[in-house]
């Protein structure tokens, strides 16, 4: 009998997130320039922020490009990005060779067909409720929250409450 995804959580020391669908909802709105503007969830925003100064490592791999997403996910700490990746499996393994993380220590949320490689090889594979059903059926956890509406934030919040990481030394007077 398989163990639940809770068990596996303890072990996670690194998040890996696709962007389309997941921190966005996967909506591109065009302008009459062409530009492509994006959505993002500040209650994700904040999850990784929080993971990052507790010490988790956070990698980005998406297939998208786009500028504004890079510079809004560094302004939250965020240094690590595969942009552009079509084949995640390539940049998951590049990124857990140079830092020499154990995928059985990686949860992978991804939404999409191009995320199935790299989630099958890490310790907790993880989805927006709204992913494609190909992806659903190969999760650990799907979260119930869809993408860009804080389905990170759902993932790295159960992540650092079973690891004690999550609002210790909280001080409401100072949030």
């Amino acid at each position: 009998m398989k163990k639940s995804y809770k068990e596996y959580l303890k072990d996670i020391t690194t998040f890996i997130f696709d962007v389309d669908g997941v921190l966005t909802d996967g909506s591109v709105l065009v302008t009459t320039t062409g530009e492509m503007l994006r959505k993002m969830s500040v209650k994700d925003g904040y999850a990784l922020k929080v993971a990052i100064d507790k010490g988790y490592n956070i990698c980005i791999i998406t297939g998208g490009t786009n500028e504004g997403v890079k510079k809004r996910l560094q302004g939250l700490g965020i240094t690590d990005f595969y942009m552009g990746s079509h084949h995640k499996i390539d940049a998951l393994e590049e990124y857990l060779d140079i830092y020499g993380i154990d995928p059985k220590n990686v949860l992978y949320m991804g939404d999409d067909i191009p995320d199935i490689p790299a989630m099958k090889k890490v310790g907790v594979a993880s989805c927006p409720q709204n992913a494609v059903p190909e992806v659903r059926a190969i999760c650990d956890y799907i979260s119930h929250i869809n993408g860009g509406s804080g389905c990170a934030r759902d993932v790295i919040e159960q992540v650092l409450k079973v690891r004690g990481d999550w609002m210790d030394n909280f001080d409401a007077a100072n949030a």
